[in-house]
């Protein structure tokens, strides 16, 4: 395996190269051997929501952070690829959640601002920043403002402003990029992309979401897919089972992925 360190810059390299960043989220280790075993995939990140609901947990920062990390440490072994985890808000120290996330082999993570109040999420961005630095290892800081799924902000036009705002001042502290969440069209990516730069803006895919052809050409660097991939395949298990008590057979030609 690669070095931490090498690691590290390859993954902060895959942000600002020309090609989008695609990273199909996993959440144990056997979700993150079958995806890196693609030949399309560069890295991989992990989904908060995901591992919290693979140990019985509600998203938003119900499970231990140390059964997180555990199951992220997991995972960053079961692959020579970059791994960015999802640390939701920093479990309330977002400084030291990004040391000991370091220390299980992460190179990148998402850090949510959840809409607290601007000066508590830019000190927090720049905790993480500066933990990271003092670690020495290249990481990919992906830095995400809620204000595109928080009800507390009204029109499109206040939250779009709302989070150039947010995020030009997390990268000014040293994130990577900023992570938009959100249905967004193309007018509202448009308007985030020239306002914060080519190649800083990270949006997630959900039904209904601009195609990963035309964020490119918009000038996004990278998407993930957050809980809809546990989702796809939770929904698979699902029917198989449906299909079997209904008198089915498991199909024919399953590869065998674990």
């Amino acid at each position: 395996m690669a070095s931490i360190t090498e690691r590290g810059a390859e993954l902060r390299r895959l942000h600002h190269a020309p090609e989008l960043l695609q990273v199909v989220n996993v959440w144990d280790a056997i979700s993150a051997k079958v995806v890196a075993a693609l030949p399309e995939t560069r890295a991989l990140a992990t989904a908060s929501h995901s591992i919290a609901a693979t140990f019985g947990y509600e998203d938003g920062e119900r499970i231990p952070l140390e059964l997180m990390l555990d199951m992220v440490g997991r995972i960053v072994t079961a692959t020579d690829l970059p791994v960015s985890a999802d640390l939701e808000a920093g479990y309330g120290d977002a400084g030291d959640t990004i040391r000991r996330a370091i220390g299980v082999g992460v190179v990148g993570a998402n850090l949510e601002d959840q809409v607290r109040p601007f000066d508590d999420a830019v000190s927090a961005v720049r905790s993480a920043v500066g933990a990271a630095e003092a670690e020495g290892v290249p990481f990919a800081l992906n830095a995400r403002t809620d204000v595109w799924i928080r009800d507390n902000i009204n029109t499109a036009d206040e939250k779009t402003e709302e989070a150039i705002r947010r995020g030009r001042a997390f990268l000014d502290e040293g994130a990577t990029c900023v992570f938009v969440p959100g249905r967004l069209d193309e007018e509202t990516v448009s308007r985030l992309v020239a306002a914060l730069g080519p190649r800083t803006l990270s949006v997630i895919a959900v039904p209904g979401s601009l195609s990963p052809a035309r964020l490119h050409e918009l000038g996004v660097a990278r998407i993930s897919y957050g809980p809809w991939t546990q989702r796809v395949a939770l929904a698979a298990l699902q029917r198989t089972a449906t299909e079997l008590y209904a008198g089915g057979d498991l199909p024919d030609g399953v590869p065998v992925l674990n």
